[in-house]
């Protein structure tokens, strides 16, 4: 748990924004690096306890350092915002969820599902009347 709040520590602290957002490989790092292994902790400090697996420090302090991973993931994405979640609520919605990123969507926002959708692969919005060079 110490490791992987010092490595968000160190992350947030050499961040810098991208100069066109999203930096989709970098937000994936941050998914692969930080998010999978916090979610990961908890699951295995849950696992068949039937007490409370981690002290209440402890789930706070990774409750912190999952927040500080999902805020990186969004800031890729040109957000800035404070993640206010539960390890417990992010391990529920995991369950739900096909993957990393399907989890940080639905977690932080970003990015807007909505408009995401409208995307094809090139960045261009597709709309009603197909293609537009509006973003």
């Amino acid at each position: 748990m110490q490791a992987l709040a010092e490595r968000a520590r160190r992350a947030r602290g050499s961040f810098l924004p991208p100069t066109e957002p999203p930096d989709r490989d970098r937000a994936r790092d941050y998914l692969r690096d930080g998010v999978g292994p916090a979610v990961a902790l908890y699951q295995e400090a849950t696992m068949g306890a039937h007490e409370p697996p981690l002290s209440a420090d402890v789930s706070r302090a990774l409750e912190r350092t999952l927040a500080e991973w999902l805020e990186l993931y969004a800031a890729c994405y040109g957000v800035y915002t404070n993640v206010d979640i539960s390890v417990a609520e992010a391990v529920e919605v995991r369950a739900e969820t096909e993957s990393l990123r399907e989890l940080a969507v639905r977690l932080t926002g970003v990015p807007d599902p909505t408009v995401e959708a409208m995307q094809d692969h090139s960045g261009v919005v597709v709309g009603d009347n197909g293609r537009s060079d509006c973003q």
